[in-house]
């Protein structure tokens, strides 16, 4: 087993905090010394009580399985000779009224594209097999309820 953590940390500063006027910016810190500008979402919390370009959760969560998806393709790739030289994914995910009726990312979309070089260039059936085995063994997306789903762009 295999523990992570983070810190996120927020502070009133003179702000009168009761009036639910004060700035929802803040901070995640890791245990590499990075320091990433956190702030709720502006679709959530309209600005000027959340900073627009500092990551959201949701941003954050989007990212985390693309992320994870991305690690374990790569991985897979390299065993089978396949050389990867770039990766992009433009990613989305919804917020939504789940089947309780509570918000929650209901949906995550996953667009993987990459280029290839070498004697090994992948078959369209040889990615879809690799994003297949990819998504499986994401523990991001394994650990979500998230319908979390992959559209390969060639």
């Amino acid at each position: 087993m295999s523990e992570y953590s983070a810190t996120v940390r927020w502070e009133r500063g003179d702000q009168v905090f009761v009036d639910d006027q004060y700035s929802r910016a803040h901070a995640w810190h890791f245990d590499g010394g990075l320091a990433v500008p956190a702030s709720a979402s502006p679709e959530i919390v309209p600005p000027p009580y959340s900073v627009a370009a500092n990551v959201d959760p949701e941003e954050a969560l989007v990212a985390s399985l693309s992320s994870c998806h991305m690690l374990f393709f790569l991985a897979m790739a390299a065993k089978r000779g396949i050389v990867v030289d770039c990766y992009s994914d433009a990613a989305s995910g919804y917020l939504a009224k789940d089947e309780n009726d509570r918000l929650a990312m209901t949906r995550v979309i996953l667009r993987p594209r990459a280029s290839y070089s070498g004697k090994k260039m992948p078959t369209m059936p040889q990615l879809q097999k690799l994003h297949h085995r990819s998504h499986e063994l994401c523990f991001i997306a394994n650990s979500v309820r998230t319908d979390v789903r992959i559209e390969i762009i060639s």
